[in-house]
């Protein structure tokens, strides 16, 4: 809905995304394609040192029913199936992976002969890791926005995160609790404030432990200006932190972000949309603390043809 309240995992994202999105300090290529039924492809491929890691995911979509699909460079399996309106106003989500055969997992294989003359066929497929399992449903009410999530095993982890107010002042809170060892594993709270021209935001994470503000500010909206901050506050060392940054379009077709931490790292990002869709993103960050080392740089290639 419309009018309703953002989901707790909202509060503080525009800023968060202003300063962290996109920053890339490996060799990523990604590739999309889509077709006229429904279905779209994903290639990614990471490159992080000498090492190479990658996967492939298929989404496919279907009235009110959405089913992905990705294998990554391990050979492992994930799925998750995505129902809207299964009840009015709820979203539901049920996730799942099947482990690499190396894992030592259990596997099932089915032969038959004689379904056609000289002919047998094997049929043979993975169990799905019981500790994977998962289901996730989303209630959106005018005035609540509501997230659950159960673990499928005998001993799940509970999650619940609820937000009530409006779309554009939250107050809200998550809780997970694990049954295995009957405890709360995780209790945080927040208020936003969410504006077209700004957004604030006042969480208190890690079980009461640290108190984090965050403000993005769109100072410009015809060439894209903004700034966000963000303090953060540990009552368990009385040690603070803060984080700067800024996004910038040149033009329609090239935007560029900076961020400066209280710890002296300076980052800079530059993104060009080079066809429709298509990115190339290079990324900059210069520690002056670790003068032995050299300053990380990124680039990252998306494609969508």
């Amino acid at each position: 809905m419309a009018n309703s309240p953002a989901p707790f995992s909202d509060i503080g994202k525009k800023a968060k995304d202003l300063l962290n999105k996109g920053y890339n300090f490996d060799h990523k290529f990604t590739l999309t394609m889509l077709s006229d039924a429904g279905m779209a492809l994903t290639a990614t491929g990471v490159k992080r040192d000498q090492h190479f890691v990658g996967d492939i995911s298929t989404q496919y979509k279907s009235g009110c029913t959405t089913v992905d699909v990705k294998v990554d460079s391990g050979s492992n399996v994930s799925t998750t199936v995505t129902v809207n309106e299964i009840f009015p106003c709820t979203k539901a989500a049920l996730s799942f992976k099947i482990p690499d055969h190396k894992s030592g997992k259990a596997s099932t294989t089915v032969t038959v002969t004689g379904i056609f003359p000289c002919t047998k066929a094997v049929l043979s497929f993975k169990i799905p890791d019981h500790k994977s399992g998962k289901l996730d449903v989303r209630y959106i009410h005018p005035h609540a926005s509501i997230n659950s999530s159960i673990g499928l095993t005998p001993t799940p982890l509970l999650e619940l995160a609820a937000t009530i107010g409006s779309k554009e002042l939250g107050f809200g809170g998550e809780i997970a609790f694990d049954t295995a060892s009957s405890s709360l594993t995780k209790y945080n709270a927040g208020i936003g404030l969410f504006k077209p021209d700004f957004s604030a935001a006042l969480i208190l994470e890690d079980k009461g432990e640290t108190l984090k503000a965050s403000y993005v500010h769109l100072v410009n909206p015809i060439n894209g200006t903004a700034v966000a901050a963000e303090l953060t506050h540990r009552f368990s060392t009385y040690q603070n932190s803060f984080t700067f940054g800024s996004s910038h379009s040149l033009d329609p077709f090239t935007m560029v972000k900076t961020r400066f931490s209280d710890n002296g790292k300076l980052a800079v990002l530059c993104q060009r949309e080079w066809r429709p869709k298509s990115l190339v993103t290079f990324s900059a960050e210069y520690d002056p603390k670790a003068v032995s080392s050299a300053s990380r740089f990124g680039l990252a290639l998306a494609l969508k043809p």
